[in-house]
């Protein structure tokens, strides 16, 4: 029997999905039309694909080929991770960077000035005033991871937290006391959207302007724009509840990831991230390059339905 061709999907807008589902322990398919994690049981639940950003799979989890298919149509990034997402070893990419928007952006990292606006511009959105004159991008970074630091400690202090730096082991993940265990789970979460709303809107995750040479490079410049706003805080607020009432520690994981699921909704940040992504861009204020003398394919590939980087 040959592959199922499935009818041609729209896939939804970022703005207008869910953030994110977690699954483990069962197998991902494709069953009757339905993408469906089908548990040890045999018990089969329903996810509606298209309505999400992205799923963590968690360990325990399989997936079919039809259903890394479905959900790359859909536009929906399935991102693998360890225990409570932690780790990150890989992701599948819901359609990719587009080459004009990806040059543009090659463009904007490898020309000095450009790249030192578009700095400024992640400087001023992310702590509310213009950047110091005359700075290089490593002297920006510097006083930036100063800032960084003592909004740490001070959202440490709002929630009562004991609190010493960032700090944990990925090797020795048990070793990570609670804020820290609390901070990773939330910043996992909003790299993950992050990545699926870089690659949605057409450009590349490893391309970067403040970090530079991870493979999500840009992810971490734009997740920094939101990250004080959002995840830290909820982060602390779930450390302070676990250190008042002497909690499973194995809960902070699972009770941050819920807030940040509620807050992301109640900030619409969603609808936020790719109208930042071209504002922090522009501010490079290098013109989009324009094809010239190209050959254009011998099948023209239809536009896109959903977001610029979405396939079909």
């Amino acid at each position: 029997m040959g592959e199922t061709i499935l009818p041609p999907l729209t896939p939804s807008p970022i703005k207008d999905r869910a953030s994110m589902a977690w699954v483990e322990y069962g197998r991902l398919d494709v069953i009757d039309g339905s993408f469906v994690l089908v548990s040890e049981e045999k018990v089969r639940t329903v996810i509606p694909v298209g309505g999400l950003v992205c799923i963590f799979l968690e360990p325990g989890t399989r997936v079919s080929h039809a259903a890394v298919a479905l959900a790359a149509r859909a536009g929906t990034l399935l991102v693998w991770v360890g225990e409570a997402a932690v780790r990150l070893y890989a992701a599948g990419q819901p359609g990719g960077a587009r080459s004009d928007r990806l040059l543009f952006q090659a463009r904007l990292a490898l020309d000095e000035a450009a790249r030192l606006r578009v700095v400024r511009k992640m400087y001023a959105l992310r702590f509310g005033e213009p950047a110091p004159e005359r700075r290089s991008v490593d002297q920006l970074r510097g006083i930036e991871g100063a800032r960084v630091r003592a909004l740490y400690q001070r959202f440490a202090q709002q929630f009562g937290v004991s609190w010493k730096k960032r700090d944990y082991n990925v090797e020795n993940w048990d070793t990570s006391d609670v804020p820290n265990r609390c901070l990773s789970a939330a910043t996992s979460c909003l790299y993950g959207l992050t990545e699926a709303a870089i690659l949605a809107a057409g450009y590349a995750p490893a391309i970067g302007f403040v970090h530079t040479g991870k493979p999500l490079s840009f992810v971490y410049d734009i997740a920094d724009l939101f990250k004080f706003e959002t995840v830290v805080p909820a982060a602390f607020r779930v450390a302070s509840k676990l250190q008042k009432r002497d909690a499973d520690l194995r809960l902070a994981e699972r009770e941050t990831r819920r807030m940040c699921r509620d807050l992301f909704r109640e900030t619409r940040l969603l609808a936020r991230l790719i109208p930042t992504i071209e504002e922090v861009l522009e501010a490079g204020e290098i013109a989009r390059p324009e094809p010239a003398g190209v050959v254009g394919p011998a099948i023209p590939d239809s536009e896109p339905s959903g977001d610029a980087g979405h396939r079909g």
